[in-house]
């Protein structure tokens, strides 16, 4: 039986224990390496530390990302790509130049058996009010409107700055496990058991933090899937079970079960 993979928050644009051009490099690779055996990749949000699509402008780079995107959908491969905090603003480039649909909300769908519910995760589950408003902000036809009139040299330049600021007031504690009351996604898996069809799987990015967690039910898991500025974590489904895997790094998933 062919897999599904999932992986999340590549950051390209930003350095990091790598350099952008050096962490993109790696990420081919692993398109490369997972390719031959994937039924179907999605691609969970944050690719890029910022995109934003004007009429006729995509952000400069990331050729090497794209073209293999390219190389793989041509070849059959389906992609799913949902976009994140940093990634927010697209508007048809990848449905209209690669045919990868992109989803801008939590899905939950049924691979082989196993229900999935998939999605970035910024803004769910309790607290975080602040980013909550400022997303619907950035979501706002009017604002994206107002943005598209900037020059994208200076709308590119505003973005960074403004990620970076955001990336250095955050708090080195919470890089690290927080405990069960203060994981904002685990609490918000909590809360959705008992409402529907349960999911056996939740798959979120945003965290930066791989983490794999058996939830109150004793039957579903919360699946943080890292990210690649420092883990290089994903995911893979083979049919029957679900494991976070790290490339061409060493690492370990925070759990309450492994």
């Amino acid at each position: 039986m062919k897999k599904t993979f999932f992986a999340s928050d590549f950051h390209l644009g930003v350095d990091a224990r790598l350099s952008s051009r050096e962490r993109e490099h790696q990420v081919v690779r692993w398109l490369d390496h997972v390719a031959p055996e994937a039924e179907e990749i999605y691609l969970v949000g944050d690719l890029f530390e910022f995109w934003f699509e004007y009429r006729s402008v995509v952000p400069k780079g990331f050729n090497r990302l794209l073209g293999k995107l390219a190389e793989l959908r041509d070849g059959g491969l389906p992609i799913t790509v949902f976009t994140g905090n940093h990634d927010l603003w697209m508007f048809g480039y990848f449905e209209e130049e690669f045919g990868i649909p992109v989803l801008r909300k939590p899905v939950q769908k049924e691979i082989h058996g196993k229900q999935f519910f998939i999605g970035h995760g910024d803004g769910l589950g309790p607290n975080d009010y602040g980013y909550k408003r400022m997303k619907k902000v950035f979501t706002h036809p009017l604002s994206q409107w107002l943005f598209r009139w900037l020059h994208p040299d200076l709308g590119t330049r505003l973005a960074n700055f403004s990620s970076q600021k955001s990336r250095a007031a955050m708090p080195p504690e919470e890089r690290n496990w927080l405990g069960e009351d203060r994981e904002w996604l685990l609490q918000y898996c909590n809360r959705k058991i008992g409402r529907g069809v349960e999911p056996d799987y939740f798959i979120f990015g945003h965290r930066h933090l791989p983490i794999d967690w058996s939830l109150k039910n004793g039957r579903s898991r919360y699946i943080n899937l890292g990210e690649w500025l420092y883990y290089n974590s994903y995911a893979v489904f083979d049919g029957y079970d679900l494991q976070l895997r790290f490339f061409e790094n060493e690492g370990r998933a925070v759990s309450n079960w492994l």
